[in-house]
């Protein structure tokens, strides 16, 4: 996303950053997080199209009213291990972006068809004190919420393509909350977020390398997730998304949280810090969950310790 006076055209690769010709002049609105006169609040009237409709994100998941879907299988993700993954990082003036290398994707988890993953980016709100994810669970916000943006394989990286297909998107929602480690944990995200000093300002990035996506959701259990279909979360809101929420959030020291508010600002040197970068939650959406059946490892480990103890 880009700094809080810019006009966006419409959002393809990222829900938040948007790749030049995806729609023309006429849908283009100043919008933001910080202002009154362009916050979400206005979305719905200057984007009435899609930010006024009737699938929009980010929801709160009401984990007793969510339905168990026996087709939620476990997911194959190709090269979330490669330390190559990422390549680089930017400051949009409205989010941190981290663009993907080519022959990343996800497929299985009872998405339609395979997906290529094109970046991530994150929001949060004001350090870990004050949350700043999307989505909600039993109405709790977390403190930032990491999403891996993905576009129908058949699509090539298409933005029109895929905003226009109902289910174009796929989008990976990870929460993430503060851990009991006292600083820099994990190793992965203290080093990603080294890059911020080198990013300050909207308009600047940074070469990545040697972090995989893998190594950025250590301890979660991805067989274990909600699922629904819903929007982008900025304008132009498109309708396009099949999201999947992970139960199981990511836990990092609280200074490396602290770091994205305290950092990187909206525009130039004289603009505000980028705080609270998320849109308030959207009427409730038709939500199912996986069986979660496959074990954590180690639990597993634990499980069959005892049962041979026990015979």
């Amino acid at each position: 996303m880009e700094s809080f006076n810019v006009i966006w055209l419409a959002v393809g690769l990222v829900l938040c950053a948007t790749p030049p010709g995806v729609h023309g002049a006429t849908d283009a609105f100043d919008w933001c997080y910080h202002d009154s006169s362009c916050n979400d609040t206005t979305w719905p009237v200057k984007a009435p199209k899609f930010c006024n409709g009737s699938r929009q994100s980010p929801i709160d998941i009401v984990s007793a009213g969510a339905t168990l879907d026996a087709d939620l299988k476990d997911f194959t993700f190709t090269k979330f291990d490669s330390k190559s993954a990422l390549t680089k990082i930017e400051n949009t003036g409205q989010t941190i972006k981290v663009t993907l290398d080519s022959g990343v994707g996800v497929s299985g988890g009872g998405l339609p068809t395979a997906y290529d993953s094109m970046q991530f980016h994150l929001h949060w709100g004001n350090g870990s004190s004050v949350p700043g994810s999307e989505h909600t669970v039993d109405g709790k916000r977390y403190p930032m919420e990491f999403h891996i943006v993905n576009f129908r394989s058949s699509f090539n990286g298409n933005a029109t393509q895929a905003v226009s297909d109902s289910e174009g998107v796929a989008a990976l929602g990870f929460f993430i909350d503060v851990s009991d480690n006292t600083t820099g944990e994990p190793a992965a995200w203290k080093s990603l977020a080294s890059h911020l000093s080198n990013i300050k300002l909207q308009g600047q990035s940074d070469s990545v390398s040697g972090i995989s996506l893998d190594d950025l959701l250590p301890g979660v259990n991805r067989s274990r997730f909600y699922r629904y279909l819903g929007s982008l979360t900025t304008p132009l809101c498109y309708e396009a998304v099949v999201w999947t929420v992970f139960k199981e959030p990511v836990k990092i020291s609280k200074d490396l949280i602290d770091m994205f508010a305290n950092t990187v600002h909206i525009g130039n040197a004289s603009t505000p810090l980028m705080t609270n970068v998320y849109r308030n939650i959207q009427p409730a959406q038709p939500v199912t969950h996986s069986s979660g059946s496959k074990m954590n490892f180690s639990f597993g480990i634990i499980v069959f310790t005892v049962a041979l103890w026990m015979r």
